[in-house]
Order: structure tokens, then sequence, then C-alpha cells
């Protein structure tokens, strides 16, 4: 089980990157349901991290204006194993989207320091 809290009305969580030197990196996530991927973190965090670059991701925004998101590769640890996930550099805040939901129960108690849990179904 993955656990966080409700912050500034934000579900959040933290999860551990694996980098590629051995060393980890806890970094803490807004959980955005509306966001279909695995990943979002900032620019400077990605290439800071040195994660490999996959491919550019064709994406519409809410301007209707067209964009290429790089996506890159990274591994973290969920429910305790490592798993390898994509992530897009774009925006300033770290956002975990449904594509790491798939098959588990998201839990969230709405108010300030409230609960928020990640089970596998």
């Amino acid at each position: 089980m993955i656990s966080g809290i409700v912050t500034d009305r934000h579900a959040t969580v933290t999860l551990t990157f694996l980098l590629y030197n051995g060393s980890t990196i806890p970094i803490e996530f807004v959980i955005d349901t509306g966001f279909t991927g695995h990943l979002c973190l900032p620019p400077e965090a990605v290439s800071l991290l040195r994660f490999p670059f996959i491919y550019d991701l064709p994406a519409n925004l809410a301007d209707n204006s067209q964009v290429l998101l790089p996506v890159h590769e990274a591994v973290v640890i969920w429910n305790g194993e490592e798993r390898e996930v994509y992530v897009i550099a774009t925006g300033r805040r770290p956002l975990l989207g449904t594509a790491l939901l798939e098959a588990h129960e998201l839990v969230v108690q709405f108010t300030e320091g409230g609960l928020v849990t990640i089970e596998e179904l």
C-alpha cells in the first residue's frame, strides 16, 4: 500500500526514484485523476535527474494549441517493488496520473491532513 496526505486541497503521495548512479530521491506528487499518463515532472527536474529521453508526445493544451512533450523513462518504488514509468517533462508541479493507478484503489479523506491510500486490487 502507498500512503500520503491531503495538503492544500491536494491528494499527495511521495514516490522514491531509483537513479542510474544507484542513489535514490523521494519526490512528492499531486494525484491528478484528469491526467492519464504515469508522471509529470518539471523539465528542470527531469534534466537534473538525467532520465533518458524516449520520445516526443503530441499533446493538445487547454487553449487548443498543439505541442510536443518530451517523455523520459525512470524507475520508482511502487508498492515496494521497482517499476519502470514514463515521465513527461512539463509543468511546474509533480503530477501522478491514472496510468499508475490502474488496477488500484485510491481512497482520499478530503480534509487537510487527511489520509490518501493507494492499494492494489
